[in-house]
């Protein structure tokens, strides 16, 4: 019968130290020796040492029977503990072969039973302290709150219980790039808190067996390998050591410790979701082993750890959590018109920063963009919006490396990181973050990780402090964050909905009532035709018809009397008639709004009008009138039609007056469901009218009295009308009969006033 080793003697090169087959060295630690059996309890692998434990060779048991070289007794232990599911069970098999004491870890590799054995312990410790260090360990870990906090008093509880001269609490970030997250050691020691590690340091395959094998010892880093030997039956035959307990690590691991200047380790694997997120790592510097019970107790401080770390973590997060809903919250819950400009009081809380803790924000919407904060520049935004919309077909767009993406965006950019979220309709919203230069002290160069010889691969022997400045990134969004900013952005394009909805219904109603003015207009347009306009035509074609049957015997005097006559009637049609025309150019336009200062109008009016201010006798006061968002020629049309109308109907008994008073500030007042900023009244003490003719007067062509009494077409406060109208104001009067008349006239707010509160 040949015999062969297993030993895998393959060269690590760069091109394959991602892939060294760690798993299968073919040779194990020499603190114990291993067997590997088949189904059938043939003896198919044993370790050489095993003559340092037993008086029996291997090359003498190899190919034997289990029974033959063991015995029946042991055979039959062996499977009671098999078959009671204990195989990697709390406690190893503690049994006698050939005579002297043995604990044995027992797992399965595909179609062989491997045996591990070690010595037993002397001087075992007791269950009941280990126990009672552990309930006092409970009960200090429920005084933890933090993350950080249960991971220190992990390392301190570990340090304890092993008797370790260095206990690190290991974690990974995303690409299993290491940091020392908390620390106990001997004081004599430097310590390696906060000091980061690069992924290379544990390889992706190393990795994997940490979450096959949660617990891994090396007692003497200066040990001989032991080699495995096996039948020589097959070619490439080979045993799995992943779940070994004895499995002899990778050269260049071993080289590492023994630069870091450590005698032994213990490690302790904290997974996670099924992903390897820490390690518990102990370092000694001298030999050192552990009883099975001090083993258990590590590995349970790792279990302490995972178990809390979702808890933990999200107390960690709860209190930032918490100011970003309540932020969230009174955002939601501010009371805000339903107007596009109400934006900018979104914008300028200091909630819309809280709720994502972003330094800047900015809404664009309706080609308008509104910010708040450090936020880059207008042509910035519009070109990074314009390149996401362009790349990225999500409504949410979040990254703390904005160079990663964009790198010419970033370039003499303020922010490094955005939350970017579409509104629909071309609207979004982006939240920033500014750069946020950090410094990672690292245990060695990370680039220098691995260096090559002739002789192979090594790993670095140097772990000085090793200082990498990190730029062009900002802090990481944290997830509640992002969530937060979602929730809001989903808010936001419902409250822009709404105003679009709240616009759409306020431009139907005026539009169905500039329908209904515009009907009303056009019957009496149709009445004029038919009666005003017919009745001077009547007197000319009747005073001419008369002259003419007369021209012989009619005096000259009679055809002038008739002449006057056919010219005031022509006169008459000719007014009617522009005032027709002017009534019918006015349109409904609001886009040719813009700032009017009222004041000069008003000065401007009267001096066109001082001739017959002048005649009646008339005296005007005023106060300072404000600026409003109009039409500067209507207003001069508007002013002049309001004058003369308490003019032309002033009372015989008492010198005429008219007083004009104004809102000084901007002020918002609701009428008939809309809304308005300042209003001007021209107070008169005329003849007056009676109440119930408020609204009748501003019909087209309606005259309280009879043409005879008071000249004029009965348009002049219909043109009124229609000019507020067309600047989106509205025109009111009130009278009293005999007393006097007011006409107030009401403007409608600028863009900028309507931030004011309802």
């Amino acid at each position: 019968m040949k015999i062969k080793d297993i030993v895998n003697r393959d060269l690590v090169t760069l091109t394959n130290c991602e892939h060294e087959p760690i798993h299968i060295p073919g040779k194990i630690q020499p603190h114990g020796f291993l067997i590997g059996v088949t189904s059938s309890w043939k003896i198919d692998f044993c370790t050489e040492n095993i003559s340092e434990f037993l008086d029996v060779r291997h090359t003498q048991v190899l190919g034997q029977d289990f029974v033959a070289v063991f015995g029946l007794n042991v055979e039959k232990k062996i499977l009671d503990y098999i078959n009671e599911d204990k195989i990697q069970d709390v406690f190893p098999l503690e049994i006698e072969l050939l005579g002297k004491s043995f604990q044995i870890s027992i797992h399965k590799s595909f179609d062989i039973y491997v045996l591990e054995a070690e010595p037993k312990f002397e001087g075992k410790e007791k269950l009941a302290d280990v126990y009672a260090q552990t309930i006092q360990f409970v009960t200090q870990m429920n005084n933890t709150k933090s993350l950080k906090d249960l991971c220190a008093l992990v390392a301190e509880g570990t340090r304890e219980i092993t008797g370790y001269d260095r206990v690190m609490i290991y974690r990974f970030d995303e690409q299993y790039n290491g940091e020392v997250f908390a620390e106990d050691c001997r004081e004599d020691l430097e310590p390696f808190l906060g000091l980061h590690y690069p992924h290379t340091d544990i390889p992706a395959q190393a990795r994997e067996l940490y979450i096959k094998n949660q617990l891994r010892l090396i007692v003497d880093i200066d040990y001989k390998p032991v080699p495995i030997f096996t039948v020589d039956d097959k070619e490439g035959k080979n045993l799995d050591l992943s779940l070994s307990i004895l499995r002899s690590t990778s050269p260049i691991h071993v080289e590492y410790l023994k630069n870091m200047g450590v005698g032994a380790t213990l490690t302790i694997s904290l997974i996670h979701h099924d992903r390897l997120w820490g390690l518990i790592a102990c370092h000694h510097y001298s030999e050192k082993n552990l009883s099975p019970e001090i083993r258990l107790a590590a590995k349970l401080q790792g279990q302490f750890i995972t178990s809390q770390i979702d808890i933990r973590q999200s107390n960690d997060e709860n209190i930032s959590a918490q100011k970003a809903t309540l932020a969230l919250e009174q955002l939601t819950n501010l009371e805000l018109p339903i107007l596009h400009e109400g934006l900018e009081t979104i914008v300028s809380t200091q909630q819309i920063l809280d709720i994502c803790n972003a330094t800047g924000v900015s809404i664009v919407s309706r080609g308008k963009i509104f910010k708040n904060g450090e936020t880059p520049s207008d042509e910035k935004i519009e070109i990074l919006i314009k390149e996401i919309t362009a790349k990225n077909n999500d409504k949410v767009f979040v990254t703390n490396k904005i160079s990663d993406h964009f790198p010419e965006i970033a370039q003499n950019s303020d922010f490094a990181g955005i939350i970017y979220h579409s509104l629909g309709n071309n609207d979004h919203i982006i939240w920033y973050r500014p750069e946020t230069v950090s410094e990672i002290n690292w245990g060695g160069d990370p680039e220098k990780s691995i260096i090559k010889d002739s002789n192979g691969l090594h790993p670095r022997n140097s772990f000085n402090i090793w200082k990498q400045i990190v730029k062009n990134q900002s802090s990481i969004w944290r997830p509640y964050e992002i969530n937060v900013a979602v929730q809001y952005a989903h808010t936001l394009q419902n409250h822009l909905i709404l105003i679009m909805l709240s616009e759409e219904e306020e431009k139907y109603r005026n539009q169905s009532e500039i329908l209904k003015e515009t009907n009303s207009e056009l019957e009496n347009i149709n009445w004029i035709s038919t009666h005003d306009l017919q009745e001077p035509l009547r007197k000319i074609q009747l005073i001419t018809s008369k002259t003419l049957s007369e021209i012989d015997s009619i005096s000259s005097e009679s055809i002038s009397n008739s002449l006057e006559r056919v010219s005031k009637s022509a006169s008459r049609m000719s007014v009617l008639l522009e005032d027709i025309l002017k009534y019918t150019r006015i349109k409904n336009n609001r886009e040719t709004l813009q700032k009017v200062n009222l004041n000069e109008i008003l000065e401007a009016t009267i001096k066109e009008m001082n001739e017959t201010i002048a005649e009646s006798n008339v005296v005007i006061e005023s106060e300072k009138l404000p600026e409003v968002h109009a039409i500067h020629f209507l207003m001069r049309q508007l002013f002049a039609n309001v004058l003369q109308n308490s003019l032309k109907y002033s009372s015989s008994e008492r010198t005429p007056k008219i007083k004009i008073t104004a809102s000084q500030e901007p002020v918002i007042m609701h009428h008939l469901y809309k809304v308005y900023c300042y209003w001007v009244r021209f107070s008169d003490n005329g003849i007056g009218f009676e109440p119930q003719y408020a609204e009748s007067i501003f019909k087209i062509f309606t005259r309280l009295h009879a043409q005879e009494q008071y000249t004029g077409s009965g348009i002049g406060l219909a043109l009124c009308k229609k000019i507020m109208q067309t600047v989106g104001g509205d025109i009111h009067a009130e009278g009293k009969l005999g007393e006097g008349a007011d006409i107030v006239i009401y403007f409608p707010c600028d863009p900028e006033d309507t931030l004011l509160p309802l």
